[in-house]
């Protein structure tokens, strides 16, 4: 089971493409800063494995490999680490199908209180 729900990943893939396509100051950046940051540990992780995941640094089926060495590697902040990323969204959209989970089907799940 992945320690992150994908409707949180499709928060950040949402925010992720509005900060990539923001006018500088409009405070996309520091939403999507902050909503990573808030994520616990775990979540924190498995969004980096999903993004990895995405980039093709590991396989799908390596899910739980990428996670621990997420969870190992964490030397800098996460948010610091996926928003110096370029392509975040694309990435964490490409680890989400790759896991056979389709962004569509998780976006409806998204709470907006999230």
């Amino acid at each position: 089971m992945l320690p992150i729900s994908p409707s949180k990943i499709a928060h950040i893939i949402i925010r992720a493409r509005k900060f990539d396509s923001d006018v500088p100051g409009a405070g996309q950046a520091r939403e999507l800063r902050a909503f990573i940051e808030n994520l616990n540990d775990d979540e924190k992780a498995a969004l980096t494995a999903v993004a990895w995941i995405g980039r093709e640094t590991f396989e799908a089926e390596e899910f739980d490999e990428a996670y621990a060495t997420a969870r190992a590697e964490a030397t800098a902040p996460t948010e610091d680490y996926l928003l110096g990323m370029p392509m975040l969204a694309d990435y964490l959209e490409d680890g989400l199908n790759a896991m056979g989970i389709s962004l569509e089907e998780a976006e409806e799940d998204i709470n907006p209180s999230v």
